[in-house]
């Protein structure tokens, strides 16, 4: 709980301190991205689609939403994963954002026969490299991490971004 509040006050801060000017075009200010990513190999295949689109309030704060789906199937086992998630980002200056990252993970997944069905949170936090406004370059962590839980072997992640 004491996670949730941090980040809701962690979205609100964003948001209050970063309206800079309130007569520019909304649409002039939004932009698109995400992921998509395909993996294949011994009897495995990975398939994941991640759009998102952000608004920048002004060149130092962004918000936005994003949504995920993942399919992994690999022998007997398959995973079908669902995500939402509120994304934030802070560039202190040109070349370096911050971000964090609240997801939560709805997973569908058969082994053997046996299905099973449940979904978690992920609050990442991250930093990155920016090469313009429209690529970063990173890592992101988990702090809300729970091995027995979650779809990835490790709370650290890269992060590779693209908007236009």
């Amino acid at each position: 709980m004491k996670k949730t509040l941090f980040f809701c006050a962690l979205l609100i801060s964003t948001i209050s301190f970063s309206q800079e000017d309130s007569k520019t075009n909304f649409w002039d200010n939004v932009q698109f991205g995400g992921a998509f990513g395909l993996g294949f190999g011994n009897n495995s295949t990975t398939i994941a689609i991640a759009p998102n689109a952000i608004y920048n309030f002004n060149s130092n704060f962004a918000l936005g939403l994003g949504l995920g789906y993942q399919y992994a199937k690999q022998g007997d086992f398959k995973n079908n994963v669902y995500s939402t998630s509120i994304l934030s980002f802070h560039n202190p200056i040109e070349e370096v954002q911050i971000s964090a990252e609240f997801e939560q993970l709805f997973v569908n997944r058969t082994f053997e026969g046996s299905k099973e069905s449940f979904s978690y949170p992920a609050l990442y936090l991250g930093a990155g490299y920016r090469i313009g406004r429209n690529i970063s370059i990173g890592f992101r962590y988990d702090i809300l991490f729970d091995e027995s839980k979650s779809i990835y072997a490790s709370a650290f992640s890269p992060v590779f971004r693209v908007f236009f």
